[in-house]
């Protein structure tokens, strides 16, 4: 789920200060704002609510159960400042905005219906054009690392083109949302990828390679079902809210004209691809984009930007596409506020502790243990990266007493974190991946729930179910990449 590359350090139990923020009825106490979002935002996914902003409600209730829980608000509300104002989300922020400019200007320029034309000329439609999303999504991921940037650039492009490509729009979704989860899971400059290898001390090529044997696997089911579902099952109704296979043809014709607008997720591409940061390269792209769009005749500077005197405000794409972010950046400043009060109350190091240390303990039974806190990490924090960094130490120092390798621990730690974020609905690339379904809407493809992307996500599952088979049959485990390398 990485946005940026930086240094990682590993943090465990060991090396963490004592929580210094502290709750009535201790750890139930401190878990509660966390339990109310995460019901709530399960509510509201099987209630088929499909706006981020709709949590906000939840968020806000979540963040006052914490104020009367915790045994001094004014710690508590300070922590959430503290939590809501790190880098990394304003890292976040910045990316959803720039992201929401982008889009708005690739598809007012038209690039979408030359997507649609480019379909049509090679017969591409249906499971077919579902499969080859997921396929465009998995290059991108695996060589940016990103696979929040990969949603934000490949899902807008893609998604509106469903109903004349007769794509099931949810398959659609849950199979850029795979793509993007796979690179995260696999890539070597992947944040996930990095952390998972550094903190077992394990050597990233070796990492990689032990890792494919469990993500192409996985990949291969994923490509399979979603050529299955990937098929529309009946012509969209525009009436009824979907897309009418006559009206939509109109209103979504294939034109060629706007192919050179391509120029810009690609200057994106190329800048992740170097290296940079994620709110540099969209920097890149929306700056490519308004220059071909400008040099092409698509807009004009007017449609960018111009004073409504009747209105009494200034409107144009540019402030269309920040608008259309906000309800993901609101959502993700409330969220980062109770997870960094979570982490403040030291919830992770005290759900891991280490209290077995120096016990003997089975092979399958420690592997079961890294996954149930790695689990417990990432739901905790909801962030991949920060849940690898938090039980890192502790996986490696439980690993090693039973003789668990080092590649062995990396793989379990990084496929462990590649699951929850991309399935439930209550985290950012779930809640992303719908809200980038809302540039179906101009078009007429309906928007879908954080809910259904997550479900659609075959990648994830398949993965699931490997960890799981993994730990059960030991397979792997005496693989010869990591007999006798448990360092």
């Amino acid at each position: 789920m990485s946005l940026e590359h930086g240094p990682l350090q590993s943090s465990g139990p060991a090396a963490d200060p004592p929580p210094t923020l502290h709750f009535h009825f201790g750890l139930a106490g401190a878990a509660m704002p966390i339990l109310v979002f995460a019901g709530g935002a399960a509510w509201l996914g099987f209630s088929g609510a499909p706006d981020e902003r709709g949590l906000w409600p939840i968020l806000i209730v979540a963040l006052g159960t914490g104020l009367v829980l915790a045994r001094r608000a004014s710690d508590y509300s300070a922590a959430v400042i503290r939590g809501m104002s790190r880098p990394i989300v304003m890292l976040m922020v910045a990316a959803w905005l720039l992201a929401g400019v982008f889009s708005v200007l690739l598809r007012e320029a038209g690039l979408v219906h030359a997507l649609v034309w480019a379909g049509g000329e090679l017969g591409v439609s249906g499971g077919g054009f579902v499969l080859l999303a997921f396929l465009i999504a998995v290059m991108f991921s695996t060589v940016t690392g990103t696979s929040l940037g990969t949603i934000l650039i490949c899902a807008p492009l893609l998604y509106p083109a469903a109903g004349v490509l007769q794509a099931n729009p949810v398959a659609l979704i849950g199979a850029i949302l795979a793509g993007a989860t796979f690179g995260d899971n696999v890539s070597p400059v992947s944040d996930t990828t990095i952390a998972s290898a550094s903190t077992q001390r394990a050597p990233m090529g070796g990492v990689v390679r032990s890792r494919l044997r469990y993500a192409l696997p996985a990949a291969l089911a994923a490509a399979l079902i979603l050529v299955m579902i990937g098929g529309a099952d009946t012509p969209f109704d525009p009436a009824a809210g979907g897309i009418g296979a006559g009206d939509q043809a109109e209103s979504l014709a294939g034109d060629p004209a706007a192919f050179p607008m391509l120029l810009a997720p690609l200057a994106a591409f190329l800048m992740l691809w170097r290296g940079k940061g994620l709110v540099e390269s969209l920097f890149a792209g929306v700056g490519a984009a308004v220059v071909v769009a400008l040099g092409m005749n698509l807009v004009s500077v007017h449609d960018l930007l111009h004073i409504s005197p009747g209105a009494f405000r200034a409107q144009g794409l540019i402030l269309d596409g920040m608008e259309g972010a906000v309800g993901i950046v609101v959502f993700t400043i409330l969220l980062m506020g109770i997870v960094g009060a979570a982490q403040e109350a030291g919830m992770v190091d005290r759900l891991a502790g280490d209290r077995a240390a120096g016990a003997e303990i089975s092979a399958r039974r420690a592997e079961t243990r890294i996954f149930a806190v790695t689990s417990v990490a990432v739901i905790v924090t909801t962030h991949s990266v920060m849940a690898i960094l938090a039980v890192g130490d502790l996986v490696r120092r439980t690993g090693r007493r039973a003789g668990i390798g080092r590649f062995r621990r990396a793989n379990l730690l990084d496929m462990t974190v590649c699951t929850y974020p991309f399935l439930l609905p209550f985290f950012i690339p779930t809640i992303l991946a719908s809200s980038a379904t809302a540039s179906g809407e101009p078009f007429g493809v309906p928007r879908v729930t954080a809910l259904d992307a997550g479900l659609a996500n075959p990648y994830s599952w398949a993965l699931l179910a490997i960890i799981v088979t993994a730990i059960a049959t030991g397979l792997g485990r005496s693989d010869r990449l990591t007999r006798n390398r448990t360092s």
